[in-house]
């Protein structure tokens, strides 16, 4: 017989997982109806792909759009992926030197990809990156450049949502500047879907705003919770949490809009491969808990299998 834990008792035993940074993580069991879609994450060079599934099982996460990173080979997500069909879906890469220099040997990188069926998805695209230290530089590419344009063409002749990496909050100096290119972009296709990775670095006020001027700009969750914020300080994201709660105007304006957010991890190093992974999980496990049934599948799955056209169970 499965052992059923109160909502009151589960919190309980979340709020003391995290507070004591214990191994230990809260599972799918504990909330069978709830599962994870990974909207993007990425395989690093230095991971050992025999991790990713135990820990997605681990976590509730039933399915992960992976694109390769660092000088990781895409053939070895594609490779992943056709092992795994119905917990990976493989993603084109586009970040590199190739795409952040405009060389002419991007076509080719982009294309050697697409022309094979296992990739399904488009891997966000890098438009303004601010630097972090001495791992990640600082990338600027327009979105209307040639190298981004190639990706767009492909994202909607393939009918893919179109991720684009733009930190908004780290690019002050010129916001307007890039949103006003990021929202004639959008208005062009009308009936694309697009999407703003890690909130876009954007306040509440900001989204709400996107929002009710393009239906189809969605946001992905990731990097915007304080297991991220804790492990990445210094950097401008976006805390959508109030303790282990969701903020309330966060919260009022998700379910609002249910439709418009999207969950992802964007495990991007081999180190966010394992509990840290799990924290976030736990923590977005208990704060979806608390919306209504109906605005919590949305989130935690339905807009990226909806989105990404995944297969469902």
């Amino acid at each position: 017989m499965t052992l059923k834990v109160s909502r009151c008792l589960l919190s309980a035993i979340t709020a003391m997982v995290l507070s004591l940074g214990a191994s230990t993580t809260v599972l799918a069991e504990d909330l069978p109806d709830l599962y994870f879609v990974d909207a993007h994450s990425q395989m690093p060079k230095g991971l050992d792909p025999d991790k990713i599934i135990p820990l997605m099982d681990q976590a509730g996460v039933r399915h992960t759009i992976l694109s390769a990173r660092n000088d990781r080979p895409p053939q070895d997500v594609a490779d992943f992926a056709a092992e795994h069909p119905d917990r990976i879906t493989a993603a084109v890469r586009s970040k590199g030197k190739a795409f952040n220099k405009g060389s002419p040997k991007f076509g080719k990188l982009i294309n050697q990809q697409v022309k094979q069926p296992v990739f399904k998805a488009l891997g966000e695209a890098i438009l303004f990156h601010a630097q972090k230290g001495k791992k990640a530089p600082k990338i600027d590419v327009a979105i209307d450049s040639p190298q981004s344009q190639l990706l767009l063409d492909i994202a909607v002749k393939k009918n893919w949502p179109f991720i684009a990496h733009y930190e908004f909050a780290a690019s002050a100096w010129d916001k307007s500047g890039y949103m006003e290119a990021f929202e004639t972009t959008v208005k062009a296709h009308p009936d694309h879907p697009f999407a703003l990775i890690h909130m876009g670095q954007l306040n509440v006020d900001d989204v709400e705003r996107l929002i009710d001027a393009h239906p189809n700009v969605s946001f992905m969750m990731s990097h915007s919770n304080p297991v991220t914020i804790a492990k990445n300080s210094g950097q401008p994201w976006v805390n959508l949490f109030d303790g282990e709660s969701l903020a309330p105007k966060w919260g009022a304006l998700m379910s609002a809009h249910p439709d418009r957010f999207i969950l992802a991890f964007d495990n991007v190093w081999p180190e966010f491969w394992g509990q840290f992974y799990l924290d976030q999980a736990a923590l977005w496990r208990k704060a979806l808990s608390e919306l209504t049934p109906e605005v919590a599948h949305a989130l935690a799955h339905g807009n990226a299998e909806r989105l990404w056209n995944l297969p469902l169970k």
